[in-house]
């Protein structure tokens, strides 16, 4: 189930929204909104909603006690490790630019 602040009611729209694109953006966004079945309208507002609440809650505060904290700096400054299954993901080319 969509969240309300995503999917609102039609008529509870008040807000009135711009914005420029180049054509090629549209042309992507149009094509994604017809894939999902929605209006462009409808995409756009979910896909900027979803991208929004993604932001905030990447906003966190960490609190730790003392003897944590030195902990939690260790794990952060490890090296990354190899991940083959990302490695692949990453190769492969997006399906948008097929």
């Amino acid at each position: 189930m969509e969240s309300t602040l995503i999917m609102p009611n039609r008529a509870a729209r008040a807000a009135r929204l711009g914005v420029r694109a180049t054509l090629e953006q549209e042309a992507i966004l149009r094509r994604a909104a017809a894939v999902a079945h929605q209006s462009l309208t409808d995409f756009i507002l979910a896909s900027a909603c979803l991208a929004a609440e993604q932001t905030l809650l990447d906003q966190r505060l960490f609190v730790v006690a003392g003897s944590e904290y030195q902990n939690l700096l260790e794990l952060l400054d490890r090296p990354a490790q190899d991940n083959a299954g990302l490695r692949d993901l990453f190769a492969r080319t997006a399906p948008w630019a097929v």
